[in-house]
């Protein structure tokens, strides 16, 4: 093979069709969008418009409350994925299991504030976690296996 032999392969790319072009294109005079009106022209989105009336979504009242500049952002991992990890050898369980030995077995994804962990699966290993977060079953789940969870201390309100 030769680098000026090197094709794509046929039919992997398309020629964009020019509409419009002539009744004996097959495309001509309305380009393929039906008849006149908002749809048949371009930049024009009338999802959610109910002709004038005050739209459903507009109608509806506003629930709950989202405080996005207080979010914490956890990865969550939960145990029996873990155990796979460990199974399979991706995991060194030799020392402390902790965000990076973690991430590195390709089990938290994201997470800037650390790692949660979650108790769905089964953990039949002695594991020693050091996390963030952890759930009340993935603690009684790693403490029944023979292992330990270490949690940061909790911050003091502020008085």
């Amino acid at each position: 093979m030769k680098l000026n032999e090197i094709r794509d392969n046929s039919g992997a790319r398309h020629r964009r069709l020019r509409v419009g072009r002539g009744i004996g294109s097959g495309k001509g005079k309305t380009a393929g969008r039906g008849q006149k009106g908002a749809k048949a022209r371009s930049g024009v989105s009338i999802a959610g418009f109910e002709g004038g009336q005050m739209p459903l979504h507009m109608r509806l009242p506003k629930r709950g409350f989202n405080n996005k500049k207080f979010a914490k952002d956890y990865a969550e991992v939960n145990l029996g994925l873990v155990q796979k990890a460990i199974d399979a050898g991706k995991l060194d369980i030799s020392g402390t299991v902790d965000h990076a030995v973690l991430k590195a077995a390709g089990l938290a994804r994201g997470g800037k504030d650390g790692v949660r962990l979650l108790g769905k699966g089964e953990l039949t290993s002695k594991v020693t976690f050091n996390v963030t977060g952890a759930s009340k079953g993935a603690i009684a789940a790693v403490e029944k296996a023979g292992g330990s969870v270490i949690l940061p201390a909790p911050e003091a309100a502020a008085a």
